[in-house]
């Protein structure tokens, strides 16, 4: 916390960022990867007196730690909240949100000593921070303890007993705090607020998972006699007020002017060249990296190519390890952020090897940070890079949400982090000291980040995202009723406090044995407890073990654990790399083998949709766009070989391993023989047509809603037995749905423009990873027609255009 808020935070010279962006800009290597620089601006900062009701000794101990003032906007929310009412502070990363929050909350547990407080992170690593935050302000009447999974069950006793500010998370309150709340009665009766940190990261079916822990929270406190106000923390997105009321189920108030100072920014939007025919592979890095793949530059070589023979990109990955590389090199404290965590340990290491051709004291500054790790080493790498001994990391999202590291010159975001949201929370973790910073994004061979770095408005130009969840979704609700009624029975007027569906699941929930009406209420039947997985994982994770030892290396979402770690996967651990030698599914186990593979493997899977139900549609002439339920089947049937520089296709293996059903959501669209006839498209052409609109549309519906392309999937055919029609089904990858397709048909013209854009404006011939070609197509990205798939989509846009003219004429007869 030190430094937030303070008057002296006006911008600084960035000369380092500026002269690291400019040499970027004129190294031969990369002369054509910029395709766009934006100049963020200074800010200036608006300080207002400190309000008379806070407490005197934490506003001289805020002071002591360089808050001279707060910012507006930290007083205004801190005012909301000192006052009773709930409310979300909505600002930039660096605005100083934790004085907001803790300026009311401190100032009222120094004052009330029977007052108690809960601050909730998404991740450990910020609950530790705040926590760390706390301590230093050194106030002895605040006694501050996180509560997770890490707190050794010798001082549970004591927090639950003693702790007047306990921080913790959604999943230690589902599990820990909520069913045990007889044990923490006096803590429960004595709860003024509730903190919701980074409040922007609860969507989809988390999100609506943790808004239903908010209701059961809420419900438990009323059984104790305490009504606690909710103070939220959002990073800025569009409505914060009404993602914040769903997740809370209570009318919020919006904070989200900014008034603090920001120093300047150079953001960067970075492709990666294409290895197409005639190209050369790019030489290594200045600092003589080869780790990431590179090839030796000079005469032609053998160009790599992707499924179909469609040339690729250098893969983001690849790229974001030469440039952290070179960053380091030049003494510039960078982060790079990658998607996942083989991703992290692979970026990292590639870094550390060519940093080791230079100087082996700069290797080994560079690091990985990612979940699955131990607890101490977690908290190892963070003070490592909190003091500065760490010049370089590659993290996964862990890093994105607010964990205080002052004093970073750049960021690297490797592809396109789902939201604006995200990809300004974690632009924005450099130059929080105040000084200058340059941000990159360095673009996946992928539609929507091909879309993003050629159309910069698409990044610069617009309103960032609303979160999307559904606290309604059944799959969800009828759980956390369960819960409800294990930690409570569940009374008449509770139900409106779980929503409108809550009486129809409670009966089913009845009928199926599972819940058990009494005049008192509805009981829970079972002996044990309920076991709700917030995280969706759906089902025990799978354990990561290596055979020759039985060490337990990390585990796997149940849900993932298919594509991640089949037999024959690439598995990587801190940098040591396995290869999977055999899934067991019944023990939920990967046994691996230490490998040194300089390949990465992809799965392939095979997917069947069935329409269940449509329950909203919309018809404009030949076209039909559908919302509903549908029921589908996927399996993974095999994976591919790829080079990790390059991506290219080298080998391919099968697998046999069981199908997956799953109820969800879907957004669809069917249209007639005369329409696909009229847009020019021949009949062989169709399935390759409609695939390729398919796979372009899953690409660019994050640009929509908050959510990524492997949270959601697709199936196309020429002709669907359910609807017997040509049809293109994009559907939620999560039992019940998320709300993505929902917001699909919501903004279909929007969402099927931008997706028509993407794939005519890509410069490859017939299809490639930048605009058709899927990394996660079962069929191998076949059959594909891009120019059909143009052709489509003009036709899809007329008819919804003109049906849209034709309802408005007819709305003003």
């Amino acid at each position: 916390m030190a430094g937030v808020g303070s008057s002296a935070a006006a911008a600084q010279d960035f000369s380092r960022a500026g002269s690291v962006l400019s040499r970027l800009a004129r190294d031969s290597r990369r002369a054509g990867n910029i395709t766009h620089v934006e100049h963020v601006p200074a800010r200036r900062g608006q300080a207002v007196p400190w309000p008379e009701w806070a407490d005197p000794v934490l506003v001289g101990r805020l002071r002591a730690a360089g808050v001279e003032q707060p910012w507006a906007h930290q007083a205004e929310a801190a005012q909301a909240a000192h006052e009773g009412r709930d409310v979300v502070l909505a600002t930039g990363t660096a605005s100083g949100k934790s004085v907001g929050y803790l300026l009311p909350v401190l100032s009222r547990l120094l004052a009330e000593p029977g007052a108690r407080a809960i601050y909730l992170a998404p991740t450990k690593a910020l609950a530790h921070d705040q926590l760390r935050s706390v301590r230093s302000l050194r106030l002895t009447g605040i006694r501050a303890s996180t509560y997770d999974g890490d707190t050794p069950g010798s001082e549970r006793e004591w927090v639950r007993a003693h702790a007047t500010f306990v921080l913790t998370n959604p999943d230690m309150l589902h599990r820990g705090i909520l069913p045990g709340h007889r044990r923490w009665a006096p803590f429960l009766r004595g709860l003024r607020y509730v903190i919701i940190d980074e409040c922007h990261g609860y969507r989809g079916v988390f999100g609506a998972h943790v808004a239903l822990i908010m209701r059961r929270l809420r419900r438990v406190c009323a059984r104790y006699g305490s009504r606690p106000v909710f103070v939220l923390a959002s990073a800025t997105v569009a409505d914060p007020g009404m993602s914040a009321s769903r997740l809370t189920g209570v009318d919020v108030e919006v904070v989200d002017t900014d008034a603090s100072p920001r120093g300047p920014m150079d953001f960067a939007l970075y492709e990666p060249p294409l290895l197409g025919a005639g190209s050369r592979q790019p030489s290594p890095p200045a600092v003589g990296s080869t780790a990431a793949g590179s090839g030796e530059g000079g005469p032609d070589l053998p160009v790599p190519r992707g499924e179909n023979d469609a040339p690729v990109r250098r893969a983001a990955t690849a790229e974001s390890a030469d440039l952290l590389a070179d960053l380091v090199a030049d003494g510039t404290r960078t982060l790079v952020f990658v998607r996942s965590r083989r991703a992290a340990e692979v970026v990292a290491a590639a870094a550390r090897r060519g940093l080791g051709e230079v100087s082996p004291d700069l290797a080994s500054r560079v690091a990985a940070y990612r979940a699955g790790y131990l607890a101490e080493e977690r908290r190892d790498l963070e003070s490592r890079l909190r003091t500065g001994e760490l010049l370089g990391v590659a993290a996964t999202p862990a890093l994105e949400l607010g964990v205080d590291i002052s004093g970073l010159d750049a960021t690297v975001i490797a592809g396109f982090p789902g939201t604006l949201a995200s990809l300004w929370q974690q632009a924005g973790r450099a130059g929080r000291a105040g000084q200058g910073a340059l941000a990159v994004l360095v673009a996946r061979d992928d539609p929507l980040d091909t879309y993003l770095v050629h159309h910069p408005e698409a990044v610069f130009g617009r309103s960032v995202e609303a979160s999307v969840f559904d606290p309604d979704n059944l799959y969800v609700l009828m759980p956390h009723l369960e819960c409800a009624a294990s930690e409570l029975p569940l009374a008449e007027d509770d139900l409106a406090l779980f929503g409108p569906g809550a009486r129809a699941a409670v009966d089913d929930l009845v009928r199926r044995g599972r819940l058990r009406r009494r005049p008192a209420g509805w009981f829970w039947t079972q002996r044990h407890r309920p076991d709700v997985d917030i995280r969706g994982a759906g089902g025990p994770p799978v354990r990561i073990v290596e055979a020759g030892t039985g060490r337990l290396l990390g585990t796997e979402d149940a849900a993932t654990a298919h594509s991640t770690v089949h037999q024959g996967a690439v598995y990587v651990h801190q940098g040591a790399t396995f290869i999977v030698a055999e899934l067991d599914l019944e023990d939920a186990v990967a046994f691996v083998e230490a490998a040194s593979p300089d390949w990465t493997t992809v799965a392939r899977e095979h997917t069947d949709i069935r329409v269940v139900e449509s329950t909203r549609a919309a018809r404009f002439g030949a076209v039909e766009i559908h919302f509903g339920t549908v029921e589908v089947t996927h399996q993974v049937t095999g994976f591919q070989r790829r080079r990790l520089a390059t991506g290219e296709v080298f080998g391919r293996e099968p697998l046999d391993l069981p199908p997956r059903h799953l109820r969800t959501r879907a957004v669809w669209y069917t249209v007639t023989d005369d329409l696909l006839a009229a847009a020019g498209i021949e009949s062989a052409d169709v399935p390759g047509a409609v695939h390729a609109a398919e796979h372009a549309a899953i690409g660019l519906l994050p640009l929509f809603a908050t959510c990524d392309r492997w949270d959601i999937g697709g199936v196309s055919t020429a002709l669907h037995p359910d609807t017997g029609l040509t049809s293109v089904f994009v559907y939620d990858g999560h039992a019940g749905g998320a709300g993505f397709a929902e917001r699909g048909f919501e903004r279909v013209a929007e969402w099927l423009g931008a997706t028509r854009d993407a794939v005519a404006a890509c410069e490859c011939p017939a299809g490639c990873p930048s605009c058709v070609q899927s990394p996660k197509c079962g069929n191998g990205n076949e059959p594909l027609a891009k120019a059909a798939a143009v052709r489509l989509l003009d036709a899809l846009l007329a008819a919804v255009d003109g049906g849209r003219q034709k309802t408005l004429e007819s709305r003003q007869e």
